[in-house]
C-alpha cells in the first residue's frame, strides 16, 4: 500500500520557485542523450581495465606468483576508488554550486585523459616499479574523476523528467553503465579470440583505452550544448548557503545514511556480477578467457533490456518494494546460484548469470530515482555523490579484491555469494528505514 504524501516527518513541500519555462520533449531527449553517452564513456574506461586483469596483472606484476599478481591489480583497482569519496564532495560541491552541467562536462574530459595515460604507460619490464606506481596514480584521476559522473547525470534526468517518469528517465544510467561494461565485454573477447598471448601483452590490452578520446571528446561536446535543470536554474537568484556538505550533514544526516546502507548492495552486486565475473570463471572455475567474457556480454545484454522495464515499474510500485525485493531475492539466490556454477556447463553458467543479472536491475534500475529523491535539489548532487561514492570505495572498488582473498583464505569458491548476501541484508535494513519517495515532489531545500 503506498505510504500517504506526507508520512515523513523530515520531507517538506516543495518551496516556490522562480518562474523557467518546463524543458521541451526535445530538450529531454538531448538530456537523455547526453548522460547516456557520459556515462557510457565512464564506465567503459573503467569496465576495460576489469575485464583486462588477469593480463595487467602480467604486464605491471610479472615477478610475482598469478594469485598475488591479480590481487595486486585489483588493489590497484580497489586503491582508486578511496579517492571517490573525496571526489563525490569536490563535484557534488561544483554541482550544486555551480551547475550539474558544468560538473559531467569536466568529468568526462579528465576521465578520459586519465584513461588514454594508462594505453601509454611503460610496463614492469621497461621500467620497473615505476610502472605499478604510475598505473596507481592515473587510476586515482580516474576514481577521482568518475566519482562526479553516476550522480550528476542521475540528478541531471530526475531534474529533467516529468514527475511521473522519474524512474524511468534515472534508469538510463545504470543501462549505459552497462552498455560500457558491455563494449569492454565484446573487446575483451575480441582481443582475446584473435590475438595471441604475447600479442595481448605487448599491445593489445592497449587498444581499449586509447578509445577513450574520441569518445570522451563527444561526449563533453554534447554535454556543453545543454542548458542546466529547470530546478537548479530556479535556485539561482535566492541566497543559498555556502557549503553544500555542511548543509548534509546539518539537516539531511538521516537521509544520507540511508542513502550510504541502500548503495551498498549495487556497490557490491554491480562488480561481482558484472566486472568480476570474467575473472572469476577464467581463473577460479577454469573456464576459457573467451567463454568467460561472452557468458558475461549476454548476461549485459539482458541486464540493459530489463533495467528500462525496472525503471518503469519503479514509477508504479513504487523505490522501496523494488529495493526491498531486490535484497530479498539476493539473499536468497546467490549461495545456490554459485554452487551451480562449480562444474557447470557454459548454457547454465549464462543462464545463472542471466539470472542473478535480472535481479540486479530490480535494484539498479530503481536505486538513481531513489538517491536522488531523498535528497532537496541544495545538495542533492552532494548527498547523491557523497553516499554513492562512499559505499562503492568501502565495498564496490575492493570487491574483486575482497572475493579473490576470500577465496584464497577459505578456499571455497562459493565466498562471493556470503558478501553479496551480507551486503543485501544492509541494504534491506536501510531501504526498510525510509519513506517512500515516489509520489513527493522533489524538494528545494
Amino acid at each position: 500500500m503506498t505510504e500517504p504524501l506526507n508520512s515523513d516527518p523530515n520531507t517538506m513541500p516543495a518551496a516556490p520557485t522562480a518562474t523557467i519555462a518546463p524543458p521541451t520533449a526535445q530538450d529531454r531527449r538531448k538530456v537523455i542523450t547526453a548522460s547516456f553517452i557520459g556515462n557510457f564513456v565512464e564506465w567503459f574506461d573503467y569496465a576495460a581495465y576489469g575485464y583486462l586483469a588477469a593480463t595487467i596483472s602480467k604486464v605491471f606484476f610479472p615477478e610475482s606468483d598469478p594469485t598475488t599478481a591479480l590481487l595486486a591489480t585489483f588493489a590497484v583497482f580497489a586503491i582508486s576508488f578511496l579517492i571517490r569519496p573525496l571526489g563525490g564532495i569536490i563535484w557534488g560541491r561544483i554541482g550544486d554550486r555551480v551547475g550539474r552541467r558544468t560538473a559531467l562536462s569536466w568529468s568526462i574530459l579528465i576521465m578520459s585523459g586519465a584513461t588514454v595515460c594508462i594505453a601509454l604507460l611503460p610496463g614492469y619490464a621497461s621500467i620497473g616499479l615505476f610502472a605499478p606506481v604510475l598505473l596507481l596514480l592515473v587510476r586515482v584521476v580516474q576514481g577521482f574523476s568518475a566519482s562526479g559522473e553516476y550522480a550528476g547525470a542521475s540528478s541531471f534526468l530526475v531534474e529533467y523528467a516529468p514527475p511521473n517518469r522519474r524512474g524511468l528517465y534515472a534508469s538510463v544510467v545504470p543501462a549505459s553503465t552497462a552498455s560500457g561494461l558491455l563494449l569492454g565485454s565484446l573487446l575483451a573477447a575480441l582481443l582475446t579470440g584473435v590475438l595471441s598471448d604475447a600479442q595481448m601483452h605487448s599491445w593489445g590490452w592497449r587498444l581499449p583505452f586509447l578509445l577513450a578520446a574520441p569518445m570522451g571528446l563527444i561526449g563533453r561536446y554534447i554535454r556543453v550544448k545543454l542548458e542546466d535543470t529547470p530546478v537548479f536554474r530556479a535556485l539561482e537568484d535566492k541566497e543559498l548557503p555556502p557549503a553544500p556538505l555542511g548543509q548534509l550533514f546539518k539537516e539531511n544526516l538521516r537521509p544520507l545514511l540511508i542513502a550510504l546502507g541502500a548503495a551498498i548492495l549495487n556497490a557490491v552486486a554491480f562488480y561481482v556480477l558484472l566486472s568480476y565475473m570474467p575473472t572469476y570463471l577464467s581463473e577460479e572455475l577454469g573456464f576459457g578467457a573467451s567463454e568467460s567474457f561472452l557468458a558475461t556480454t549476454v548476461a549485459l545484454v539482458t541486464y540493459i533490456g530489463c533495467i528500462f522495464f525496472t525503471g518503469i515499474a519503479s514509477d508504479r510500485f513504487g523505490r522501496k518494494r523494488m529495493l526491498i525485493t531486490a535484497s530479498v531475492l539476493f539473499i536468497v539466490l546467490s549461495v545456490p546460484s554459485f554452487l551451480l556454477l562449480d562444474g557447470a556447463g557454459f548454457l547454465l553458467v549464462v543462464l545463472i548469470q542471466v539470472v542473478m543479472g535480472g535481479v540486479l536491475t530490480l535494484n539498479d534500475g530503481t536505486l538513481p530515482s531513489f538517491l536522488s529523491e531523498l535528497f532537496p535539489t541544495r545538495v542533492r548532487y552532494t548527498g547523491f555523490a557523497f553516499s554513492f561514492n562512499l559505499a562503492n570505495a568501502l565495498f564496490g572498488g575492493t570487491a574483486p579484491f575482497i572475493c579473490t582473498l576470500l577465496i584464497a583464505k577459505t578456499g571455497s569458491q562459493v565466498a562471493p555469494a556470503w558478501y553479496l548476501v551480507a551486503a543485501a541484508l544492509v541494504s534491506l535494513c536501510a531501504v526498510l528505514a525510509s519513506s517512500e519517495t515516489f509520489r513527493k515532489p522533489l524538494r528545494d531545500f
